[in-house]
């Protein structure tokens, strides 16, 4: 495919940028300048690979220019072995620029919040949230992610009804992604005195991080209640009035946050978590209007869909959306999950390639790709 024409596009609309850039009134609108300023870098990242795919294909006309007219036996061996070697080169960068052209995930940089809830088992339920919730922070551990509570709510033999976190760090989200759904696990619970095999569920839910600019929220639509904390914690967390629970009149969405015995703190938390809920809801109204056409390999990270199995007896992963099985279960919920994860960032960047070879034009608008 010539990308050339397509490479023109996003040139101009570099230098449109570059001039934005330059006026001193783009950064009296903060979203505005944020999302210029994104935008660039973006595109400055995507033209360093079209350059290079440019010198590529130049190179490798020249050479087979070479080839063409050589008469020397050693001469030709070598030119032919050169165009070898740029045909290889040529065809790793094209899918670069192909990969470049798709448009941004806006959330992919963001920091994530993270909801597990225990589902259909009852106490059962509770122990395998709890599992999931030390699965993840043993893997933010070795990302180096800051893990930062918002609510927890425990259940009678130690495991998790609801467990409420967020990630910070680089590629959070990004990686986190595709964790939405019902996990299921298969085992033998420690209360079964007969030895039989439970199923039992928890889903999880990953929300990007909102920004204030994303959303936002007036006054009048919030109900904030201020409640006594409970639950474990020691004594401080029992007799503090510091639990802060926000109703969103609008939607009727309640968020509630009693982590921190700072009230403050805890309202700014569960702000957060908020925002990041009604940011969800309207990036996936807006993916509604398009998602007709294409129905994702991996699944549209719906909480009801259920997406892995857990099985202990056979000591095996399965994720259902990409037919990935391991038998290293052990080692997975201590955080061994990347190469799973890696397999599903491929698994959609692969179903995006193909949407995109099946136009015509790669993802292009009136000023190229929709970036930032």
């Amino acid at each position: 495919m010539d990308f050339r024409p397509h490479i023109a596009n996003l040139r101009r609309r570099f230098a449109d940028l570059e001039q934005d850039l330059s006026r001193p009134d783009l950064y009296s609108n903060a979203g505005r300048a944020q999302q210029i300023t994104r935008e660039h870098a973006r595109l400055k990242e995507t033209l360093t690979v079209c350059d290079a795919w440019e010198k590529t294909v130049r190179e490798l006309d020249e050479a087979r220019a070479l080839v063409k007219e050589s008469s020397d036996p050693e001469m030709l061996q070598m030119g032919q072995e050169e165009v070898a070697r740029l045909e290889k080169e040529e065809t790793e960068l094209e899918q670069k620029v192909q990969i470049a052209f798709l448009p941004p995930d806006e959330n992919e940089n963001r920091n994530t919040i993270v909801e597990i809830r225990a589902g259909t088992g009852g106490d059962e339920a509770a122990l395998f949230a709890a599992d999931l919730f030390r699965m993840y922070s043993r893997y933010a551990e070795k990302k180096g992610w800051k893990v930062e509570m918002h609510e927890m709510s425990q259940g009678e033999l130690g495991g998790l009804r609801e467990v409420i976190f967020q990630f910070s760090g680089a590629d959070a989200y990004k990686e986190m992604q595709f964790e939405s759904g019902v996990h299921r696990v298969q085992r033998v619970p420690a209360t079964e005195a007969q030895g039989r095999i439970h199923t039992s569920t928890a889903t999880v839910a990953v929300l990007p991080e909102a920004e204030e600019v994303d959303i936002q929220i007036k006054p009048d639509e919030l109900r904030i209640e201020v409640c006594r904390s409970g639950g474990p914690g020691g004594q401080g967390v029992n007799t503090t009035d510091s639990a802060v629970q926000i109703l969103h009149i609008p939607t009727g969405m309640i968020v509630r946050c009693q982590d921190g015995r700072s009230q403050l703190k805890n309202k700014e938390k569960a702000l957060a978590v908020l925002r990041s809920r009604l940011l969800q809801q309207k990036q996936e109204a807006e993916a509604a209007k398009y998602a007709q056409n294409r129905k994702s390999q991996i699944g549209g990270g719906d909480r009801t869909e259920k997406i892995r199995t857990y099985n202990f007896p056979q000591n095996r992963i399965t994720d259902h959306r990409i037919n990935f099985s391991a038998f290293d279960l052990p080692g997975f919920l201590e955080g061994n999950i990347g190469p799973l994860l890696g397999e599903l960032i491929n698994a959609d960047l692969q179903e995006k390639l193909k949407a995109l070879n099946a136009q015509s034009v790669p993802g292009m608008g009136g000023n190229g790709p929709a970036h930032g």
